[in-house]
């Protein structure tokens, strides 16, 4: 089996919508995938009605956490969407990205850039607007090659000069309401060090304690020592280790399954998931 288990849509980030997401996925041979757009789960359906025979989708979201000053993200795996207490955090996070992306454009402008509002606005169309639509609005204007040259303390990147803080939730939290509403949850990317300052091991000791179910190991921000130290530390913490794309579409230059999950981890998931489960493809539009 070959499961990938971080891809994103049009419903936050992605380039694809969340019908061509699933089809795109079947076309790289992948048996699972999961959806996990920033804060959403709005793709939902539109994947589901879409889901080619032969592919497994597994509902997800990667949510926006904050811990000592420094951003991560959780993913968060076939939980109730419809959980009354991580539905009101989601939409409390979801609800800042408007203003904050508003507050990256007029720092921008001061720093002489021309972007507007309309530009990342038009960039994210329907999709819950983030960092990655105002680095693309970075690259039409031609101020950057491309959206990962945004993500620099020159621009985007935590603490750098366009960055503008938005409410994240405690990754304690996280891992309460996730498990509260059945779901399973995985640190994405948690060495990830170009993105920004990441947290210490100890505090991803401590989020053990509290019921994290695992680390994203094999992603590609991550190099292979890297790797093997984070799959060491998931072996100490009692933690699962999961690989997958972080696919974006076009924004980014990952494919789909260029990283995947262990069939036995993913089965361990599922095994721990009471909020939803899998949906098996039967050959959609």
């Amino acid at each position: 089996m070959r499961i990938d288990l971080h891809a994103h849509s049009t419903a936050s980030d992605g380039t694809d919508t969340p019908a061509e997401l699933v089809r795109n996925a079947a076309a790289a041979g992948l048996d699972v995938v999961a959806l996990t757009d920033h804060d959403t789960t709005r793709g939902y359906a539109e994947a589901i009605a879409a889901l080619p025979e032969g592919l497994t989708l597994v509902t997800g979201a990667e949510l926006s956490c904050r811990i000592d000053g420094v951003s991560l993200h959780m993913l968060a795996y076939l939980f109730d969407p419809e959980e009354p207490a991580l539905l009101a955090e989601r939409e409390l996070v979801r609800d800042d990205r408007v203003p904050r992306a508003q507050g990256m454009v007029a720092k921008l402008n001061a720093l002489g850039v021309p972007v507007t509002w309309e530009q990342v606005r038009r960039i994210a169309g329907e999709g819950s607007v983030g960092r990655p639509h105002v680095a693309t609005a970075l690259v039409e204007l031609g101020v950057v090659a491309s959206v990962s040259d945004a993500f620099t303390q020159d621009w985007l990147a935590d603490g750098g000069r366009a960055y503008v803080e938005k409410h994240e939730t405690d990754p304690f939290e996280a891992i309460r309401l996730v498990k509260a509403a059945g779901g399973v949850t995985v640190f994405a990317h948690p060495a990830a060090a170009k993105r920004g300052r990441t947290v210490p091991e100890s505090a991803i000791a401590e989020m053990a304690a509290a019921g994290l179910d695992g680390i994203e190991v094999d992603h590609m921000d991550h190099d292979e020592d890297t790797r093997a130290r984070l799959r060491g530390l998931a072996k100490e913490l009692g933690l699962l280790a999961t690989g997958s794309s972080d696919y974006h579409g076009s924004r980014k230059t990952c494919l789909l399954g260029e990283n995947v999950t262990d069939p036995e981890v993913y089965g361990e998931i599922t095994r721990r998931a009471t909020g939803a489960f899998p949906v098996p493809g039967t050959g959609g539009a």
